[in-house]
């Protein structure tokens, strides 16, 4: 497969997966609004929301990229969309699981959630910095 085929491809299967966690995010959302908030804490509700927030844009910033993917090859933009996973399930999945009664420890992942998924935007912010002076060199 060249490199183009296997780009396209990469791209489509970042794009399934960021539907599939916009998706995942859409029934987060409202099992917290309609099963969650009565039933926990204020605070605790307020991380949930915030987790849930985070995964919307995030999934969809994952979206964007699989697009971009299909259209170049760039080893940034594949960084990019890598931390962003690894940064939803740190950062996300660590306040999911504090939601549901997780130990105290699952906090001390957060964020290094929050660290990959800055590394995430500066990689993705890289990659078209570079094609500005050079698009075979993202």
């Amino acid at each position: 497969m060249s490199d183009t085929a296997q780009n396209h491809a990469r791209g489509s299967a970042i794009m399934a997966i960021a539907g599939l966690l916009v998706a995942a995010a859409t029934m987060l959302g409202a099992f917290g609004t309609h099963g969650l908030k009565p039933i926990l804490t204020p605070a605790r509700f307020e991380s949930f929301e915030t987790a849930v927030q985070y995964q919307f844009f995030h999934s969809l910033g994952l979206l964007m990229i699989g697009l971009l993917l299909r259209e170049r090859v760039s080893a940034l933009l594949n960084w990019s969309a890598g931390l962003i996973l690894i940064g939803l399930v740190l950062f996300c999945g660590s306040i999911y699981a504090l939601t549901f009664g997780a130990p105290k420890v699952f906090g001390m992942v957060a964020p290094f959630g929050g660290i990959s998924l800055m590394a995430a935007w500066i990689c993705f912010a890289l990659a078209l910095w570079r094609t500005r002076f050079s698009p075979d060199r993202a």
